[in-house]
This record gives structure tokens, sequence and C-alpha cells, in this order.
């Protein structure tokens, strides 16, 4: 059986234990929402429901209904949905603890196994499980998902899909229900469930908060190529475990140079997992940010992650790799992963190239109030959690261009922080990218201004004053904002409009008249900002085009827009030495 997306999905926390539930799923539209009043997980009922639609009744999981891969491609408004699959277990697999993974799904979901609920979860971009060993048998099971999704509540987060039936502007194509992998993980009854990896690079020791199951004792052993290099052991109380191991060696992770160490862990009970981890320190001070003790400027492009195909999940797993190289081959050395959580095979390969990545969410909920946090929080913990130990993660986002929050109380925004900063006090956190800054560690613009000349006399201002910042919203927002001199990255500018082959689309600014004229276009932006000492990076819009907008620096299906000339240009604007690339004193 050809499995789409066959990869193990959490490539940091592995078990060889699994199996893969991704294929053919039957299927079925609840478009008046009706199907929980159905009793629709019970198997008499969805096939009675399955006879009677005129629509397609089965879908290929991973991928969203919205999209060509799921075998559907049905783009309208969608209340809800159902899914149903069966799945056999032998003696061996059903004799142990069992764990029913998904990845996403968006974005309220409840799921029955034989018909009995096992749980429910809430966010469309977070990843959740539930322990499903008491409702299983030996030999045949059916699992069943109904999950609901309604961009215009007003409290959901939803990002850049549309909120009209078609797309428009800088919102795409939605996505419903499943989109990313769903697996079984069988473990013993005393098992790791969660593990969080620390570097200490002046200790040059690496830390290992493990929470488990059951069992007495948790060893935890480093091997650097190979070779071990450190290994500690320790009792567990109250579930938890913390180690600290010893490196013999040490070797930093970096930019382009991805050295990374292999981790195992293991249980006294018989459980093992196996990770991984990177050493490296990320600092954020006055004039930039700083990795591994020297000043990195942020040479980082958009990443959306749509594709034409999937929508919000790669077709394959080379694609997600493929992206991140289509960005470094430009000389960039990261990416914003913007207005939704990326999966997690993303950072696994940004952390085997090298290549840094800002952590974000979604947006589309309010933001004044108790109950904007509600909708908000938790999946957004859960993401910081999930993510935590990947060493290509530099710094953290909850929000984007938050502009008309001058005229609310700014608790989201501080919420977020605050809390953001609990659970990780190790990266910078951005409080809302570009928008109205309460508290921030890094003060962030966006600036799409196409003139070159206009943009510097705009930015030439702070080179003088150092309590200055220039910032392009209104200045009735601007009287709100905090600025308490943290350095300024300005995470998104360019996105200049290029699509000469196909009418219609969009991008910013008047389109050049030839490929020449983009070259010196983005070469003239992209210098005024590596030239000021102010500016500590730059994130230019996009890598890819996305739909109607047209303004990556790839196609949408990632070949090529330009000549070689011009990506030849690009990239020598983007390599040039920074301004505030001192070296480190």
């Amino acid at each position: 059986m050809n499995i789409p997306r066959p990869e193990y999905p959490r490539p940091q926390f592995v078990r060889d234990t699994w199996k893969n539930l991704n294929g053919t799923w039957d299927f079925l539209f609840d478009f008046g929402n009706s199907g929980r009043d159905r009793g629709l997980w019970k198997d008499e009922a969805f096939d009675a429901a399955r006879d009677a639609s005129p629509f397609p009744v089965s879908i290929t999981v991973p991928f969203c209904p919205e999209s060509r891969l799921s075998g559907i491609g049905y783009t309208d408004w969608i209340a809800a949905v159902w899914y149903r699959r069966t799945f056999t277990l032998d003696g061996a697999e059903a004799a142990g603890r069992i764990l029913l993974h998904f990845g996403a799904v968006d974005y309220h979901a409840v799921v029955w196994i034989n018909g009995q609920k096992a749980g429910e979860h809430t966010g469309g971009y977070s990843s959740f499980a539930f322990d499903i060993t008491a409702l299983v048998k030996p030999g045949e099971n059916t699992v069943t998902l109904w999950a609901e999704d309604n961009n215009r509540s007003g409290t959901q987060p939803y990002g850049k899909q549309s909120m009209r039936y078609q797309s428009y502007g800088c919102s795409y194509t939605r996505t419903t229900g499943i989109w990313q992998t769903v697996w079984l993980e069988f473990t013993p009854k005393d098992a790791i469930s969660h593990a969080k990896i620390t570097p200490v690079v002046p200790n040059r020791a690496v830390l290992v908060d493990a929470e488990v199951t059951g069992g007495k004792t948790v060893t935890a052993e480093a091997f650097y190529a190979g070779r071990p290099v450190g290994c500690a052991s320790t009792d567990i109380a109250g579930g938890r475990a913390h180690l600290e191991i010893p490196l013999a060696e040490l070797h930093l992770w970096d930019v382009g140079q991805p050295e990374l160490y292999d981790l195992v862990l293991t249980l006294d009970g018989g459980d093992t997992l196996k990770s991984y981890f990177g050493m490296r320190t990320v600092e954020v001070k006055k004039d930039g940010f700083y990795l591994n003790g020297r000043p990195v400027f942020l040479r980082t492009v958009l990443d959306q992650g749509f594709n034409p195909e999937g929508i919000y999940t790669a077709p394959d797993d080379d694609f997600l790799r493929r992206d991140i190289e289509l960005s470094m081959d430009l000389g960039m050395n990261g990416a914003r992963l913007h207005q939704r959580v990326f999966e997690e095979r993303t950072l696994y390969w940004a952390d085997r190239l090298g290549y840094l990545v800002w952590g974000e969410y979604a947006d589309g909920h309010r933001l004044n109030d108790a109950e904007g946090i509600a909708s908000f929080l938790p999946e957004w913990m859960e993401t910081v959690r999930r993510d935590y130990s990947h060493p290509s993660i530099i710094g953290w986002c909850p929000e984007n261009e938050s502009y008309w929050a001058h005229d609310v109380n700014p608790i989201c925004q501080r919420v977020y922080y605050a809390v953001t900063k609990e659970m990780d006090p190790t990266r910078p956190c951005i409080d809302s990218s570009g928008g109205v800054h309460y508290v921030t560690d890094m003060y962030d613009i966006h600036d799409y201004e196409q003139d070159p000349a206009k943009l510097k006399a705009s930015l030439d201002k702070m080179r003088d004053d150092p309590s200055y910042v220039h910032n392009p919203i209104h200045q009735e927002q601007l009287r709100q904002n905090i600025y308490e001199g943290q350095p300024v990255w300005v995470s998104e500018y360019g996105g200049t409009f290029w699509n000469p082959d196909e009418p219609g689309g969009w991008g910013y600014g008047n389109a050049p008249k030839t490929e020449e004229e983009f070259a010196a276009r983005y070469a003239g932006l992209t210098g005024v900002l590596i030239d000021n000492p102010r500016i500590c990076g730059f994130c230019y819009t996009q890598l890819t085009d996305v739909e109607q907008e047209q303004n990556g620096l790839y196609k949408y299906d990632r070949s090529r827009k330009f000549s070689d000339a011009v990506y030849d240009a690009i990239r020598e604007a983007n390599v040039r030495r920074a301004a505030m690339e001192k070296d480190p004193e």
C-alpha cells in the first residue's frame, strides 16, 4: 500500500513501534453541522449518510478536503466534516499502551474509537494525542473523527485562510479537518511521555526534563558522530526527571553548520526513545541578534508554507527540505514561518540544514478580552511546548500586525509575551510582529516602501538618534508603542510584484518593467537595510507566490521566476556583510 507522507512525523521524539494511518479514509461533508445529532460516530448512521451523500465519500489523509491531493478539492465553506477508517492491532501491539496521534486538525475535533468517545481537542494548528488503550481490542478497530471549522466566529485563529468564498489579498484557500499525519504509537505501560531539551553552552552540558508515566529511573545518553560523549541517570519524582548531561565534546550548532548530537532516553521499565539536540546560544543585545556570542544579521524570508496541491500540507517530505534549500540558495539564513504553526518535519529539516526560524501562530481572534485569550493561549502553549527543543527556532512571535490594538486594552499581547517567556526564557519573544509593541525583546517593523531612496531617508533618522525608531504605521497608533532601545528588525519589506507571464494577481508597489529593474530594486532596498547599523535583520516578502499574491522569489509551484542573472544579483545583495556584523569584543 502506498501511504502518503509515510515518514515518521515527530523526528525529535522517535519510537520504532508506530503505525501510520495516512491513506484512504471514509469521509462525509456535514454542511449543517448536524452529524453529532444524527449519531454519525455509530457505524450504521455513518453508512446511511454515505449512501445518501451526493458528494465524494472517501478522502486521502493527511490532505484537507479543499486540496487536490485529498481527491476532493472542494473550496467552498465547510461547517463540519467526518472521517472514519479501520485499523488492525496484533497481540503485541495491544499488550501495552496505545496512543492515537493527530499532527493537526482544523479546528475543533472529537474522536471516537469503536463507538466510544476517546477525547476532543480545540485548535487547528497544534498536535494532540489520546490514550486509547482501554478502547481498543486485538484485531479490527474503528476510529471516527468529527471536526468543525468556523473562521467567521471571531474567536478562532485562522491565519491566512480566506474569510470570503474566494481567495483575496493576503488570504488564501481554507483548510478544514485533518491536515497532518495521523498515527498510532505503541509504548510500554511505563513510558516517557515528553522530553524538554535545553542546551547550556557555558557549562558544556545539556539539560533534559522528562515527563514519565511509571518507572523509577531515567537514563540519558548523548552521542556525537556515533561516539558517546555524555551520560546521566536520575530517579523519578512526581512523574518527572531532571538530568544534566556534561558533554566531553562541544560542537556548536550554527548557520549552515548544523552540528547535532544524538540523544537516547531510557526508562528502567523498558521504554526507549531516540532524539537529537543542538548546542547553541541565542541572545538579543541593543545592537542586534547574537548566535553563539557573535552578531548575526537576520537574512530571512517570509515563508507561508502554502502549496498549490496540498494547501497547508506538503506533498512529500522532500518538498519541505527543498523550500529551505531554495531560500538558502539565495543567501538567506532563515525564515519567519508565517501566520501558522508548521509541521515538525519542517523544523527537522531546519535543524538538519542550519536554518534559523521564528515560530509564529495564527491571527483571527479578538485581542481585547478574556475570551480572545481563552481561544488563543492554550494552543499557543501547546505549540511552544511541542517545538521548544528544536535548535533552529531562535525566537517566538505569537501575534502579527495588531495595528488596531492601540484603541483597546493591550492585555492580550502582554499576556502572550509573559506566558511565552515563562515557558521559554532562553529565546527572544516579539509581542506582535510589525504592529503596536507593548512589551517586546525586539522592535520589528513592516515597511513596504518600494523606493530605496525614500526607505533610506526614513531609516537614516535612526543613525543619529538612538531614541528614535522608524515605524510607518499611523502616528496616533505609534504613540502607544513602547520603544526602550531594543534592536530593530525590518521583518517585512519588499514584496515587489512580478508576474509578466500571467494576467491578474498583485504585489506591493508598481511592478518593475524588466527583470533588470526588479534586481536593481531588490538590491537597493536590501542594501539600505544591510548598511544601516541600527538594523539587525531583514525579512523579504516572500519566498514563493501564494495564489493571487504574486510577489514571491519563486512561483507558487516552486519553479523559477527569473533568469540566473537576477538570482545571482539577489544572492549578492543578501550576503554582503551588514553594518551591525562587527567582530565581537
